[in-house]
């Protein structure tokens, strides 16, 4: 998070994107020690897929991508990773009405 701040500050832009975080709680309550008052989360811009779809493209894109972690076990595993860990915090903020989904 640390990271996160001071490439914020450095840039000196006022809106920002953050791609991927916070990925759990603990990221989120790490988010919210550094950061405190000084960045408002305005809402979570979710991609909403079902598993299924996820992994064909994934597979697809394993075709040229040369990722090893391109696999059907490795897809398997980020799926549940991110419904466990993942999807309380985005739950979260659901419930405070800062959700704006995107059917994909």
């Amino acid at each position: 998070v640390n990271l996160i701040k001071k490439a914020m500050a450095a840039s000196g832009a006022q809106l920002f994107l953050v791609d991927g975080f916070p990925r759990n709680f603990d990221n989120l309550q790490g988010w919210h020690k550094v950061m405190g008052d000084e960045a408002e989360v305005e809402f979570v811009l979710f991609y909403d897929t079902d598993e299924a779809r996820m992994e064909q493209r994934i597979l697809k894109r394993s075709e040229t991508s040369g990722r090893t972690d391109d696999n059907l076990a490795t897809i398997k595993k980020r799926f549940r990773t991110f419904v466990e860990s993942t999807m309380p915090v985005v739950d979260v903020y659901a419930k405070q009405g800062r959700v704006r989904r995107i059917s994909s």
